[in-house]
């Protein structure tokens, strides 16, 4: 039996249910926050085999496939790989828009590092620039440790 698209109805349900959930973070980014929080301290792994530092610390190489065992302190400093402006106020930007959003390639790591940009005009914002931690205690052991970047 054959049934036509022009018959389907799609269900929907509207509600408003809340479900709050936690879960654990693993073995190293727990290790990872911690640092960030207790000693303001910006760590990563390093893999023993091709020697890339990975900032945020990855428990495994996802080129060599070898257990990334060797943690190293890389500086609060970088530069910023790319970037991103938002301009429309969203549920997931609680800050004022425009909000800046940057890929810091911290001194030490091979990898960037997700996080915001502040203290400067978006429109002065540019690839290439150096950039530094900003860390807050207040934020708890969260990525949030570090409240965000700006212009060194």
């Amino acid at each position: 039996m054959a049934i036509s698209l022009n018959t389907v109805v799609p269900m929907v349900h509207h509600s408003r249910i809340s479900v709050p959930y936690t879960w654990w973070a693993g073995e190293t980014a727990s290790r990872f926050l911690r640092d960030l929080h207790d000693r303001q301290t910006i760590m990563g792994t390093r893999c023993e085999d091709c020697r890339r530092v990975f900032v945020p610390p990855r428990k495994t190489c996802p080129t060599c496939f070898t257990n990334n065992a060797t943690w190293v302190t890389v500086a609060n400093e970088g530069t910023l790989v790319t970037f991103s402006v938002a301009r429309r106020q969203l549920a997931a930007i609680p800050a004022t828009i425009p909000e800046v959003f940057g890929l810091i390639r911290l001194d030490g790591a091979d990898t960037a590092l997700l996080h915001r940009i502040d203290g400067i005009d978006p429109e002065h914002v540019a690839i290439g620039m150096r950039v530094k931690a900003c860390f807050s205690r207040d934020a708890g052991k969260t990525i949030k440790a570090i409240s965000h970047f700006e212009p060194v």
